[in-house]
């Protein structure tokens, strides 16, 4: 897909029910869902404050992680996965998205919003992602995003669109990944070569992005390539794309 910035991987016409994403039970999520649901995250989070120039921490990395991120892209706002738990001197750091059980844990700048999921919150001042994100409108205004947006950081550097895609096409040109190909996350969300290769390169290809089975249990094969730094031997599945060959700019 031709793609200059990752919100054209969430246009209209690519709303189909072909599966987008399999969540860590196995539940197939199809394009249309990722991409309206994508929308609508986007919406919620605008009632958060979040724009261009702000910073979101998002806690986790089930699909409602997932959606807080494209969510977070859509408005032209920089994620950050797993944030560290001081917060409190980063200017520009707007919402944290995260597990409720795991809000409290976190101290935030002034004026920052906590977006909670998993749960119902009982504290007045948090934001219910689950719930709200499924009431906003389930559609998006016209965005005009450069590649220069940024759109990830891992606290030490910042990634733009433009980056992050020439990183995931280099992967496609590297794998032969295909359409409906099955990609498994087995590496941190928290390092943004796993987003290039985990997350964006199967969306450029109408493939499928495939979260890790749970930690405590054996792991299974659950697709044909994983995102690892592990040894081929490590991982259930028969091709692993190598987190360190990633190369961001």
């Amino acid at each position: 897909m031709n793609a200059g910035t990752v919100d054209e991987l969430f246009t209209r016409e690519l709303r189909d029910d072909r599966i987008g994403l399999v969540d860590a039970t196995g539940r197939e999520y199809d394009y249309h869902w990722l991409c309206t649901s994508s929308w609508q995250a986007g919406n919620f989070l605008r009632h958060a404050g979040v724009r261009e120039d702000v910073t979101v921490g998002v806690v986790g990395d089930g699909p409602l992680a997932l959606l807080a991120f494209f969510g977070t892209t859509l408005l032209e706002g920089t994620t950050r996965f797993e944030p560290p738990t001081d917060l409190a001197d980063a200017d520009d750091f707007r919402a944290l998205v995260a597990p409720v059980s795991a809000l409290e844990e976190y101290d935030l700048p002034r004026g920052a919003q906590r977006v909670g999921y998993g749960s119902k919150p009982d504290a007045p001042d948090v934001h219910h992602f689950d719930a709200g994100i499924w009431t906003e409108n389930p559609s998006f205004p016209p965005l005009a995003i450069g590649p220069e947006t940024a759109i990830l950081s891992d606290g030490e550097r910042t990634v733009t669109h433009g980056d992050l895609l020439e990183a995931a096409r280099a992967v496609l040109e590297e794998t032969g990944l295909e359409t409906d190909d099955r990609v498994v996350v087995r590496a941190p969300l928290s390092d943004p070569r796993a987003v290039a290769a985990g997350v964006i390169a199967p969306l450029l290809v109408r493939g499928v992005i495939v979260l890790p089975d749970d930690e405590g249990g054996a792991a299974a094969e659950r697709g044909t390539y994983a995102v690892s730094s592990e040894s081929v031997e490590s991982i259930p599945e028969a091709k692993r794309i190598d987190l360190d060959a990633v190369s961001l700019r």
